[in-house]
This record gives C-alpha cells, structure tokens and sequence, in this order.
C-alpha cells in the first residue's frame, strides 16, 4: 500500500481521537506518538478529518502532476462528479478553462467510466447466476473486504472503478494521454498506485484549490455543460442504484454509507443472512460528497468536519441529468479486476493472556472493565488486544492512570507528617489530611470538607495569596484556639484555582524554645543577682578595710607624735 496519508510528529498530542474515529483501528501509538498502520488501513480518511491538531496529511502529488505537464504527453484531467458540491455554481466547462490555464490539455467527468460501470453490473445482475453482488467503486470498501472480511471477496463486483473505466476510456481516444484523477478520496491515490496503466497521479480538491490559489485563477460561476447525465448522481448514497435499472428478477437492491454499517452489512453476508441482492456500498457517510477532501479549506478554518449533506446533495442532483452519457462499453474481459486477499500479519492473544494484560491495568473482575472509550478502543479487552499486538500501551487507559495518580498522591497526602488543605476559588475544604484534622482537633475529615476554611482558621493568608501575586512560604504562626504552633506555607494552583495550605506542627518545638529562653532569662537573673550580691560584699569589704586604715594611721599617727615628743 501506498503510503498516502502520513504524521506530523510533532503535532500530536495524545487526545486519541483519531482511533476512537478509526472504524478498523488501524493506528498505533509509540513513544507518545501516533502511527498509521499501512498494512491495516483502508484509508477511509476519517483520522485525517477528525485529527483536532492537523497531524495527519495526504501527499501531495500536485508536483508530480507539475513534471507530467511539462512533459511532451497532454495531460488530461479525470474529474470526479462531487466536484460540483465541492466547487458550488462551478460545471465541467468552467473547470476545465480553468485547469487549462495551469497547463491541462483538457478536463473530463469521471462520470463518463461510472456510466461504463453501472452498465456493467447491470450486465452481471443480468446474466450471471450470482447472489450478492457489492459494488466495487469504493476502494476503501475494497480494502475493508480484502483485508478484513475476505469471505466475502466472491460477491464483490470483479469491475473496475469508474476512475480506471473513464482512464482506460481516455487512453483508448488519446494513446499517448496522461490521466490525473482529481476528487475527494485519498484512498483513489492508493488506488491509482496499486493498479497501474490506468491513472498517473491523483490530486485531492484541496490540492487542487491550493494551486488554483497559487496561480490566482478564479473559478467562473457557470453551471451550463453541453450535455446531463444521471450518472453524476454516482457520489451520492443510492447514487449508483439511482443510474440502474433495477430491473434484475428477484434482486433487492439498497444503498449503505459509513464504514461501520458496511461493517455490520458484511458480518451479515459472511453469516448467510443476506442473499439476492445488490449493495452500493460507501465507506464515506453521504458517499463521495462526504469524502475526506471535501470543503477540507473550510473545515480548517472551522476546526471541525464540515458537512453539509443536503445542499451538497442538492447541487449534485442540480447538475445531473435523467439519461445515460454516449459512451462506447468495453468488452468485459475489459473490465474485469480482480481483488486478492491482503493478509492481516497481526497476531491474536489467547483468553489467558489477555486476562494478563487487564490485570496489569487494575481490572482483575469484569466489573473493572468500563469500557469507557477514552482510549480509543470500544472495549478494555479490544484494548487488552492492541496493546498485546504493540498497538497501544497500558498508559492509554484513563481510568488506569487516574487511579494510578488518585493512589499516588493519597500516599502522599495520607503519609506526609504536614497537615494538608485543598481549598476553591469560594475558599471552601476541597482535601484535608489526619495530620491537619489533628492539628486543628477536627473529629473527622468529612466535618469540614465543603465548609468555608474560616470556620476552623483565619482565612486573611489565604484572601492574600488568592487575590495577590505573592505566596506564603514558612510563616510561623500561633493558633490560639488551638493552643498550637504551625508554620504555614499557602500557594496558589492558577490552573485549578486552588489555594493548597501545607501546615507543619511546631508546637513542641516552640516550647522547647520557649523553655530554653525561660532557662537563659532565668541564668542571666541569677548571673545578675550573684554579680549584685558579689559587690555588695567587695563594697563591704572595701568599707571595713577603709575603716581599719584609717584607724591604724591615726594610731601610728598618735604613736610617732608621742615618740617625737619624747
């Protein structure tokens, strides 16, 4: 298979989205990353339209086309008949003067090779002895069939697409002619790969805009052509039974859009349910007007799939016609394709390992399996199945991962020795832990949890740091109702708008440094009382020995007078 659609790498962002919409989940996510499997995919396009960051993109093949007008072949162009919802109040003869002035050599309606088809499975309800009969236009339907569904491969059409039939019609009048499809399917570049000698190269409508964009060429608003056909209905659900005559005694003929009824359809077939009967069946909702590539401009702007089934309906059943084109039909052998098997390389797991697997995401009871989606996969055991085929990884199921962060952090929360409060925008208990219900003598978390924080504490901090840019970080504060010392760090979460109050009991150690200041003021008391009494006794003793000087000079003094006399 052609590698038609590829990732930006860099823009994918793990929402999942592109194999909650991938009807055969054909994408694997690695390294954070989503990965088309081309072996799996049916190119249905889904993933590229859903895709909410434009990861996904078709190929482009505008310079492939660019070479082959250069070249010395004339380039003519196939144009599928969605193109007038694609392209409102636009006909063929306005395109086609407008792809001239890029360099085609003219421009064609695919129609033209669906008139081709139609006439062909008409020929088949006819006169072969079949049963079922699937049309065969659709080639992500063909590959649905090929790949997932290969028991069904005898009743689908062995006729060629209306593209090959208009190519093949072109090359037969212009032998030497380049033929490049133009409409809203990527699974048409594939297709246009794998079969060769029928188309050179595919351009999606999108492509098409771009380049006419590029060269400044304004579409006219003309939807006059030359000649109607009712098969321009083609790209319309029951388009294809719109041109038949369904006329084929004791055949039922229907129509079924969307790959997930086709689905269902085939599992009726495969099962014997359904006989006699003629299905058109299209991978797109709305067949063709609801491809891919269709109004792809206005969805980006949009960022979602835009769709307008009625007036897109409306425009093509305006333009088509109630007779045949006059075309000359091939031989049959002519027509003929055949469609081979495409083996599936996966592998499936038995009972036991997959039971292994679901385990290892916590769901060890079947009531565990929620089957809840958010990982793309219907079901947890069709996840089980993905992640042992290597398509997915444990770590893609929500469920699992809250629960995994839910225990985290209760860990955290039940066994830090800091009290922990949580509170919103409105300043109520959101999360408290038993450290903080015991540090502010609350019985129970659920007392308080929903309450307004001032009913067990000061609520000024917390009015601080919600309404300021500044954060509270170690503040130590006394709760005096509490009788309780705590330093307190507040922060504020802007995303989730919550104060979060880690709170750590420094009461004990409060009082042992109030008891250790009581011990050093009661030290420095006694040092002074000591250093006091110390001198006093030195002033005393300095006062006696005064004293006694005195006396002992006034009796030396007396002495040496009563010596001297004599």
């Amino acid at each position: 298979m052609q590698d038609c659609l590829t990732l930006k790498k860099s823009n994918c962002k793990n929402c999942y989205k592109c194999i909650r919409n991938c009807p055969v989940k054909s994408i694997r996510f690695s390294g954070n990353q989503a990965h088309i499997i081309n072996d799996e995919c049916i190119l249905c396009g889904r993933c590229f339209v859903v895709c909410p960051q434009n990861a996904k993109q078709i190929v482009d093949e505008t310079e492939k086309v660019e070479v082959l007008i250069q070249g010395q072949s004339p380039v003519i162009a196939s144009v599928a008949p969605s193109f007038v919802a694609n392209y409102p109040g636009v006909g063929i003869d306005s395109l086609r003067r407008a792809l001239k002035k890029i360099g085609f050599e003219d421009a064609e309606e695919t129609a033209l090779g669906a008139t081709i088809v139609k006439t062909e499975y008409e020929r088949i309800l006819a006169e072969e002895d079949r049963d079922v009969v699937i049309s065969s236009c659709c080639h992500s339907i063909n590959l649905l069939i090929q790949k997932y569904y290969v028991n069904c491969l005898p009743y689908l059409a062995d006729v060629i697409s209306p593209m090959q039939a208009h190519a093949a019609d072109i090359k037969r009048r212009y032998p030497d002619a380049k033929i490049v499809f133009i409409g809203p399917c990527v699974a048409k570049k594939d297709e246009a790969e794998h079969y060769k000698n029928f188309v050179d190269a595919t351009l999606t409508f999108e492509e098409l805009t771009d380049w006419f964009d590029r060269a400044e060429i304004t579409l006219d608003q003309d939807t006059d052509s030359e000649e109607k056909s009712r098969a321009r209905f083609f790209p319309t659900t029951g388009g294809i039974l719109k041109t038949m005559a369904q006329n084929a005694p004791g055949y039922t003929y229907m129509a079924i859009d969307g790959v997930e009824n086709c689905i269902d359809a085939l599992k009726d077939i495969a099962e014997g349910k359904v006989h006699k009967c003629f299905i058109e069946m299209s991978a797109c909702v709305g067949s063709c007007v609801g491809g891919p590539v269709m109004d792809k401009q206005h969805r980006n702007s949009m960022k979602e799939h835009h769709r307008n089934p009625v007036s897109d309906y409306m425009a093509v059943s305006n333009y088509a016609g109630g007779k045949d084109f006059e075309i000359d039909q091939p031989e049959v052998t002519e027509l003929k394709k055949i469609f081979e098997p495409i083996e599936q390389k996966a592998i499936y797991p038995l009972d036991y390992e997959i039971n292994q697997i679901l385990r290892k995401m916590g769901k060890t009871k079947k009531s565990d399996e929620l089957n809840c989606g958010s990982c793309g996969y219907n079901t947890c055991r069709e996840k089980a199945i993905a992640i042992f085929q290597g398509k997915a990884d444990i770590s893609m199921c929500l469920p699992y991962l809250k629960e995994k962060a839910e225990s985290f952090s209760d860990t955290i929360v039940k066994n830090t020795p800091n009290g922990l409060i949580a509170l919103n925008d409105s300043l109520e208990v959101q999360l408290i832990n038993k450290v903080a219900c015991k540090i502010l003598n609350i019985p129970n978390p659920s007392d308080i949890i929903g309450e307004p924080i001032v009913r067990v504490l000061d609520p000024v901090n917390f009015m601080k740091v919600q309404k300021g840019p500044g954060q509270i970080f170690g503040e130590r504060t006394y709760l005096a109702e509490y009788n309780r010392y705590v330093e307190q760090t507040i922060v504020r979460d802007a995303d989730s708008k919550t104060l979060i109050c880690i709170m750590s009991d420094v009461t004990e150690e409060e009082k042992e440094h109030k008891r250790k200041e009581e011990i050093s003021r009661q030290t420095v008391e006694v040092a002074d009382k000591v250093v006091d009494k110390q001198m006093r006794i030195v002033q005393e003793i300095a006062s006696l020995l005064g004293e006694t000087a005195a006396e002992t000079k006034i009796a030396l003094t007396k002495l040496k007078e009563s010596i001297s006399d004599e």
